[in-house]
């Protein structure tokens, strides 16, 4: 595991110091990650962005926290190792004093009819998209602080059941199965878990292998005819994990336009 740190000295003279909310956002170098890390540094939280690869997108990340005189630190772990998962938390713990607020973002998307989906893309997925989610929320369940949230995501296909999507409904749909129970289990330590379900959104991921046509289809759909945004997204994310938003609790939330 790397870690990469931009910060100046003010910001790191008291780790945790003020009553600064911290939080750990996986997945955070790129698409809704990268947006949702950018708006959590906005209202304040120092941000421990992780990714798994591309350094080079996790320091931009990071530069466009602190060149706004938020703070953030880039630290790369697979979300699906479980000591690469309890070093990322280490490091936010050492970096700021303790966690928050943590935001699995971190995901893998792999379409095909289940006819033809290769076994080895859908063990990859799930992989991620199941073992990482269960291995960040260990971490997150043993060390959140009171009045902290996690915040999973899913997916509305989950709901809409679109063709293709057979493979990666399926490791979505563990998430959200994960989330009530998660809430239960934390019972008396003050910690909201929720999961975002977003409709089509302009990402990379998204729109990776899709024609115009596809896409055009696809953001006249939900009723507010666009496609998702990532800062969208990010806004509903920030909110479950806000005071504000905290008697939100072991809910499933679709965040996707009006799409059915």
């Amino acid at each position: 595991m790397t870690t990469h740190t931009h910060h100046t000295d003010q910001q790191t003279a008291e780790p945790g110091g003020g009553g600064t909310r911290v939080a750990v956002v996986t997945g955070g170098s790129r698409g809704i990650g990268r947006a949702v890390a950018r708006k959590l540094a906005e209202d304040g939280l120092a941000v421990v962005v992780n990714y798994a690869r591309g350094t080079a997108a996790a320091d931009e990340t990071v530069a466009a926290i602190t060149g706004t005189g938020g703070r953030a630190v880039a630290v790369q772990a697979d979300v699906a190792e479980e000591k690469e998962v309890a070093a990322l938390f280490d490091r936010a713990e050492e970096e700021f004093g303790g966690v928050d607020v943590v935001v699995n973002a971190a995901g893998q998307m792999r379409l095909a009819p289940i006819a033809d989906l290769d076994l080895a893309a859908l063990d990859a997925m799930h992989r991620t998209n199941i073992r990482g989610t269960f291995v960040v929320a260990r971490q997150a369940a043993r060390r959140l602080r009171a009045g902290g949230a996690f915040v999973g995501v899913s997916t509305s296909v989950v709901g809409t059941q679109f063709p293709t999507y057979g493979g990666y409904a399926a490791s979505k749909g563990a998430v959200e199965a994960m989330t009530l129970i998660m809430a239960r289990e934390l019972r008396g330590r003050d910690i909201s878990v929720n999961t975002v379900a977003p409709g089509p959104t302009a990402t990379d991921l998204f729109l990776d292998g899709k024609t115009a046509e596809e896409i055009d289809r696809l953001a006249k759909t939900p009723p507010l005819e666009r496609l998702g945004t990532p800062e969208d997204i990010a806004a509903v994310v920030a909110f479950l994990g806000s005071p504000a938003g905290h008697w939100v609790n072991g809910q499933v939330l679709r965040a996707n336009g009006g799409l059915v």
